[in-house]
């Protein structure tokens, strides 16, 4: 493989694991928008939604084996049962951990998100234990070659699927009663609230919301790479380095902070080596906050901010 070649297999590469980061920053930045919480147990979303598509597809020992599930249920309806799971999961985090300590501040907030993210990862670990899990890939063939690099096929659904549900988020806030409802607690909650728009209601929306988006995230990458119930933290890690650079507050820019993440640790890896991946993002997340608190699309997040989005 030429120079030439390896540098686009960088660029691909980079791409395809930039869009699962800008999944994952999405969730980030729909709670933060309507909440302004920094919520670290995100990639635990991604992690529950994996986990019982797995469960309900496949055949898993549960329980340490005490428990065995052999159900082989399709995997459309699979991933379907994982989304609303994670959902519920994503709702029951906002009644039991976050609506109790609404009054609290945003550190509290944050340390409250931090433990039930262990939380969450200790009932991972006791339902489905430490063994690596894996869902088949969605479209079956060989790799794709564009400009010399090879394209998985299931790396085209990750790209696929990011881009589908940014269009999807942007037709929900813009042109849905609910997701304006949203844009609104985000602007004013106070205002909103003498609107007639039930802030409390909106919020556990928001968490379900980036729960689902989440869970999309954890299965359609679950066919690239092993899943296990330690997954989440370095999901969520990722994923708030991929909404810091993009201003926390702007879905478009999550998704290029997510983007630009993936390409420099893609290139990072390998031009110097595959140790240093992980490095890259928090040098990343240094640089960024240092020059540019508000991330790459200062300017558009401050608007956004004001408009909701």
């Amino acid at each position: 493989m030429t120079l030439q070649d390896q540098l686009v297999q960088f660029l691909v590469s980079g791409i395809t694991v930039g869009s699962i980061y800008a999944l994952i920053a999405l969730g980030f930045v729909v709670i933060h928008n309507v909440t302004g919480i920094v919520n670290f147990a995100q990639g635990e979303f991604a992690v529950y939604g994996a986990f019982m598509a797995i469960t309900v597809s496949q055949k898993v020992n549960l329980l340490s084996g005490n428990v065995r599930f052999n159900l082989a249920w399709p995997l459309p309806l699979a991933a379907l049962l994982g989304v609303a799971a994670a959902v519920v999961v994503g709702l029951l985090l906002y009644r039991l951990g976050i609506q109790p300590a609404r009054k609290a501040s945003a550190l509290s907030m944050i340390i409250i998100t931090i433990g039930a993210a262990f939380v969450l990862r200790g009932v991972a670990l006791l339902i489905w234990s430490t063994d690596p899990y894996r869902l088949p890939a969605f479209t079956q063939g060989p790799p794709l070659k564009i400009l010399g690099a090879v394209l998985t096929r299931q790396s085209v659904w990750v790209i696929g699927v990011t881009v589908v549900l940014l269009a999807a988020l942007y037709l929900f806030f813009n042109y849905t009663l609910i997701g304006k409802a949203l844009r609104a607690c985000a602007a004013n909650p106070g205002a909103a609230r003498l609107m007639g728009i039930n802030a409390t209601r909106m919020a556990l929306i928001a968490f379900g919301l980036s729960a689902a988006t989440s869970a999309i995230a954890g299965i359609v990458i679950t066919p690239a790479t092993f899943m296990t119930y330690d997954r989440g933290l370095i999901l969520s890690l990722k994923g708030f380095v991929a909404a810091t650079m993009g201003g926390v507050s702007s879905l478009p820019g999550a998704v290029i902070g997510g983007l630009l993440l993936g390409i420099v640790e893609a290139f990072a890896a390998g031009l110097l080596s595959s140790g240093y991946k992980d490095a890259v993002a928090f040098v990343v997340l240094f640089i960024v906050l240092a020059m540019r608190a508000g991330g790459l699309l200062k300017g558009r997040a401050a608007a956004a901010e004001q408009a909701g989005l």
